[in-house]
């Protein structure tokens, strides 16, 4: 009994994990390797009490502003949560990309990107978007405790066709891809 409970919670835990890893396999690549795209997506993460993003969220950014310059990403759709007034990864994003260079008029917001779910399928129902560089320093490890956690609800929404958080359609990214 002990036996098939640990085995069991082994496979409930890692499961997930190794399903969106051996689902990934090869579709993660440096900035230079990447193929061009109109649209990078950034899934939003925590924002500091001071307003600025963390350091897991610069990462991420980071990369997305190299995407921009190198003319790999022609938009970039920033999305994460803005559920309460005082809080607005998005905003917090932009601004980000902004001071690194990108044209605002090149980043959209989804302020609805609550979960990765969330965001994926919105990106392609509301703004129409069809289609690793981490340190493993304490922020690494603490991203990927949450990534964890995140694949396990993303099987779980998957499987059960949750449906998401959508809202109006927007036209925000073909917008900033014609200007």
């Amino acid at each position: 009994m002990v036996v098939s409970t640990c085995i069991a919670a082994f496979v409930a835990l890692l499961g997930p994990w190794a399903l969106a890893g051996a689902l990934s396999y090869g579709k993660v690549h440096d900035v230079a390797d990447t193929e061009p795209r109109d649209v990078a997506i950034v899934l939003g993460a925590q924002v500091l009490p001071s307003g600025t993003p963390s350091a897991y969220l610069r990462g991420r950014l980071d990369v997305a502003a190299d995407l921009y310059r190198s003319g790999k990403a022609k938009v970039i759709l920033v999305s994460g949560d803005h559920r309460e007034t005082h809080y607005n990864e998005p905003k917090v994003m932009k601004t980000y990309l902004v001071s690194k260079g990108v044209p605002a008029a090149r980043i959209v917001e989804d302020v609805a990107g609550l979960d990765t779910y969330d965001t994926c399928v919105r990106a392609r129902r509301i703004f129409g978007v069809p289609d690793r560089t981490q340190p493993r320093d304490n922020v690494w490890w603490y991203g990927w405790g949450r990534e964890f956690g995140s694949r396990l609800k993303m099987i779980w929404d998957v499987v059960s066709r949750r449906e998401p958080t959508l809202g109006q359609t927007d036209n925000g990214v073909h917008k900033a891809l014609n200007s």
